[in-house]
């Protein structure tokens, strides 16, 4: 664990310092956000029935920004392959990379995300859900995005590639995300979807940073 800890550690001091990353992917999530209700219209009806939709949307696209930066700087300075080296085990330190890109992106979104879901007139009951709903998927984005990026690592327009690869795999993160959203809004009960978010979550826990690590195992053969 003191490994695990210590690149946890790294990765957080290095997004610090170059914290206009983070920022950039927050952003964008607030000003996509805030652009729909300019298209779509004031009406607060409409927007009280899209917002769980348009909130989860702009949320998986901002994650993705970020991806394709999660193992490239260990790449280019070779700090990757001794990672690779090492006898620690590599799925953990995946795990822990992964772990710091949620911290940074997907954390900072699931805060913000009942601002923005009031400036939506979301209904009051839905409001539990959604921060539900975001700390069992914003997870699994990560580390989903994690296999993303190791499997485009050196590639040129390795941002196009992730998403051409990650957005069918969380497509039904989007769907039982918003559908648990809108039942609640309607008082019906979401303990079906919250339970299939969370089974995405725990196969994801398992499988991704094995995949991810093999992958990486592979590149640099």
């Amino acid at each position: 664990m003191k490994k695990f800890l210590a690149l946890v550690q790294r990765d957080l001091i290095l997004v610090y310092r170059s914290a206009n990353d983070a920022w950039v992917v927050l952003f964008f999530f607030v000003i996509a956000v805030t652009l729909f209700p300019l298209g779509i219209g004031p009406d607060p009806g409409v927007l009280q029935q899209l917002s769980g939709g348009i909130i989860w949307i702009c949320a998986l696209l901002s994650a993705m920004l970020s991806l394709d930066g999660v193992f490239q700087s260990d790449f280019d300075d070779g700090s990757l392959d001794q990672m690779i080296l090492t006898s620690y085990p590599l799925e953990l330190l995946v795990l822990g990379k992964c772990f710091v890109h949620w911290l940074t992106t997907g954390f900072p979104i699931l805060l913000i995300s009942p601002v923005l879901a009031t400036m939506l007139n979301m209904n009051l009951d839905s409001y539990s859900t959604l921060l539900i709903t975001m700390l069992l998927g914003t997870p699994t984005i990560s580390l989903m995005g994690g296999v993303g990026a190791a499997l485009v690592l050196g590639s040129r327009r390795s941002g196009v590639l992730i998403s051409l690869i990650i957005l069918p795999l969380i497509i039904p993160i989007l769907i039982f995300s918003v559908a648990a959203i809108n039942a609640s809004g309607e008082g019906v009960e979401i303990s079906s979807a919250v339970k299939l978010l969370g089974a995405l979550l725990i196969i994801s826990s398992v499988f991704c940073p094995w995949a991810t690590a093999a992958t990486l195992r592979h590149l640099t053969n």
